[in-house]
């Protein structure tokens, strides 16, 4: 049996209908993909039957990017799963073997796996090479994930109460916790058009999304560091932080620039409600 018989493509969309058509194209009819739609943009359908693609579309309310994972992975019938954001670039069928042959080779005794990006400064690798093929490295990046489904389950999938960012590192910390390391398949680069996946040419949802997105930052990794170092160090280390926003509240009231002010405020928002170990409840139309 080959890769297309026991790997799973898994996708989170929203509203990103164009990039994820992109990414599937160089990969085989035959190999099961599974779409969690975080949106009620159901014209997807109708774009996917016209690419003759196995595809699984699940339209789900948006709970977050891990919530996403762990109930596509509900669905995966298959040995192992292969996450990928929409706005990813050169994944293919060869790709998806040297992952699926990896995982093979390390017998399934890994917590995830993932590739290296061509548009990422090779300083921010922070690897040891066990060999040529292989780095051991702390955390891999959510936009592409190898994962044996059975150490997924092993490891309780994603936290949910991330909405955004600092799951994948915090999936790999409690992994690596558990003995199943996590490597970087250093033969395989991607490329990772970095920034909103979400299309849209409307600038006033764009500028809600980037005050989303600033929100649940501060609110995640401040939750990170709590579940990590605990609730103490976590404050001793982001106070530093905390006054930095603070004064900059303070400057910018007293320069009366409105636009930095509200930034400002908005993570401190989002790390006051972590700090009170509120829910990540912020969404767009909260802004």
């Amino acid at each position: 049996m080959n890769f297309i018989d026991n790997v799973t493509i898994v996708i989170v969309s929203h509203k990103s209908k164009k990039k994820l058509i992109n990414l599937i194209k160089d990969i085989s009819n035959d190999i099961k993909i599974i779409i969690v739609e975080n949106s009620l943009d159901k014209s997807i359908e109708i774009e996917l039957s016209k690419l003759g693609k196995k595809t699984e579309i699940i339209f789900s309310e948006n709970d977050g990017y891990g919530s996403a994972i762990n109930l596509a992975r509900r669905h995966v019938a298959t040995k192992y799963f292969f996450v990928l954001n929409p706005d990813m670039q050169k994944i293919d069928d060869k790709l998806i073997s040297v992952f699926y042959e990896s995982a093979k080779e390390l017998n399934d005794n890994f917590g995830a796996l993932g590739p290296r990006f061509e548009n990422v400064s090779e300083r921010s690798h922070k690897q040891s090479n066990i060999n040529e093929k292989y780095g051991l490295i702390e955390s891999i990046s959510g936009s592409a994930m190898f994962f044996c489904s059975e150490v997924f389950d092993k490891n309780r999938g994603f936290d949910e109460n991330f909405f955004l960012y600092f799951e994948e590192t915090d999936y790999c910390f409690r992994s690596n916790k558990n003995n199943f390391k996590i490597y970087q398949v250093n033969s395989q680069k991607v490329y990772h058009d970095i920034g909103s996946s979400v299309e849209t040419k409307n600038e006033e949802e764009l500028s809600k999304l980037k005050s989303l997105y600033s929100w649940h930052f501060i609110w995640s990794k401040f939750y990170y560091y709590r579940k990590k170092y605990g609730k103490l160090t976590a404050l001793i280390l982001f106070l530093p932080a905390l006054l930095r926003i603070i004064f900059r509240i303070c400057l910018n009231t007293i320069s009366g620039n409105k636009v930095t002010k509200s930034k400002y405020q908005i993570r401190l928002n989002g790390l006051i409600n972590s700090i009170k170990n509120n829910k990540s409840f912020k969404r767009i139309e909260d802004f």
